[in-house]
């Protein structure tokens, strides 16, 4: 039950699974709460309706693709994606990007812990804190046992999940007069595009781990299929909870703010069916925040490895990351649960800063360079092939977060040429295409060697046989 691989290379003999598995996996991670709340923010922070549906749609597709294209790494390299990242930055210059999304995932667990807390606390009768701690526990339990558990219980959540959205949404459209909120429209540039960063941003924060998920896959499964499988998945998902989020925050108003849940819940229900919802509530968390864990404990192995020139790691260690994640997550999600939804606006915003860059760098040379011929045992010697730094890929990455910095909108940042631009938010846009650019006409440049094919540790050993 216990999963015993963590950063390392999965063999042929040990790839199972299906493009079914991965569909519900990424169905079910974005049918929840915190996907309702973020298509929310799209009314909260001064969208109509009608014109934030189609952005947010919009920003789906785009973000969904990037995603994908992360996704459909997995079956082909069999490998964690930031450990793949040694490729473009070298062994330790990956570890630029991984401290961030190290941030990501407790961020995005600190967050979606907040909500599910107040589900849980809603169902058994206990206040927030308590709430959000056996919420923590759970996500331990789970995330202690890896792979096949996370699918496993992606399944079941899957179909819990589409339950409760069919049911929530025939609520909603029975009780409520949508077409009076979709007749009202009023037409902002900065609104329309503050919606697309919000749906666009949900998806590209999932590349840094997505081909996690994927890795187990045998090496036969087709690219095109686990993109569409893993694509359609998310971005159906996303937008399902996303749609909702716009409706009940039209119907709330200023009561949405710290009492999302409960609206949520109440826009229909009560006793029995209120209960079930809240649980479905809880549970459709349990998938992503499981897959932040996980993520997280990946991200500090790649770290730690990249200076020991680690190939594995301890059932020890791994335990003790796990812990130390969800902790740290947990701690944030109770001191900030009062405060959530402003917070977690700036932070999803902010974090595309630094994640499409990285995106469209790991994208171009997949897709346009390398093609899954990475040497392998490579990845762990910063002696080897891919050095310690690449400085041409670093500097490219510093570039594309820089260009961002004076188009940024947030709570807490934003820059000079916002106000300019009728306080439109268009830096993810220059942080994919800029350093998308930038690194293929550098990388074209370059001297450096692909290997003719994927490169194996079983590959290094049979020559070191032969050597002898």
């Amino acid at each position: 039950m216990v999963e015993s691989r963590s950063i390392d290379f999965i063999p042929d003999s040990e790839r199972h699974g299906s493009l079914a598995s991965q569909f519900t996996l990424w169905l079910s991670a974005n049918l929840q709460i915190t996907a309702i709340v973020t298509g929310a923010l799209a009314v909260v922070l001064g969208g109509d309706v009608f014109w934030s549906l189609i952005a947010l749609l919009i920003g789906q597709m785009v973000g969904g693709v990037v995603m994908a294209l992360h996704g459909a790494q997995g079956p082909q390299l069999g490998l964690p994606q930031m450990i793949s990242s040694r490729v473009q930055f070298g062994v330790y210059g990956a570890m630029i990007p991984i401290v961030l999304v190290c941030l990501m995932y407790v961020g995005f667990s600190a967050s979606g812990t907040v909500l599910a807390g107040q589900a849980v606390a809603q169902l058994l009768n206990v206040d927030d804190a308590a709430g959000i701690t056996i919420f923590a526990v759970i996500i331990v339990i789970l995330t202690i046992l890896g792979y096949r558990t996370i699918h496993f219980i992606g399944r079941i959540a899957s179909i819990i999940g589409v339950a409760a959205f069919a049911f929530m949404f025939s609520t909603l459209f029975a009780h409520h007069d949508v077409g009076t909120l979709l007749a009202n429209r009023h037409f902002s540039i900065a609104s329309f595009l503050l919606s697309m960063s919000l749906s666009a941003s949900w998806q590209i924060a999932f590349g840094p781990y997505v081909a996690d998920y994927s890795r187990y896959l045998p090496r036969s499964t087709s690219s095109v299929g686990t993109f569409f499988a893993v694509g359609l998945g998310s971005v159906i998902g996303a937008h399902a909870s996303m749609v909702f989020g716009v409706f009940a925050a039209a119907l709330a108003g200023s009561q949405f703010a710290h009492h999302e849940v409960s609206f949520i819940v109440g826009l229909g229900s009560s006793g029995a069916v209120a209960a079930l919802l809240y649980f479905s509530i809880a549970f459709g968390k349990v998938t992503v925040t499981t897959l932040n864990a996980y993520g997280s404990f990946m991200s500090m192995a790649t770290i730690v490895s990249g200076f020991r020139g680690q190939r594995t790691m301890s059932t020890r260690h791994r335990l003790l990351y796990i812990l130390a994640m969800v902790a740290a997550s947990t701690a944030l999600a109770l001191i900030g649960r009062h405060s959530f939804l402003k917070e977690f606006t700036a932070f999803i915003l902010f974090l595309l800063a630094f994640f499409t860059p990285w995106s469209a760098i790991n994208l171009v040379d997949y897709y346009c360079f390398t093609k899954s011929r990475y040497d392998v045992p490579a990845l762990t010697d910063p002696s080897g092939r891919y050095g310690r730094w690449n400085v041409m890929a670093i500097t490219v990455y510093v570039v594309g977060v820089l260009v961002q910095m004076p188009f940024i909108s947030t709570s807490f940042y934003t820059g000079p040429l916002v106000d300019d631009l009728g306080g439109t938010d268009i830096s993810w846009i220059l942080g994919l295409v800029v350093p998308a650019v930038l690194y293929y006409v550098c990388a074209r440049a370059s001297a450096r060697i692909i290997p003719e094919r994927l490169i194996l540790p079983a590959d290094v050993q049979e020559l070191r046989k032969q050597a002898h």
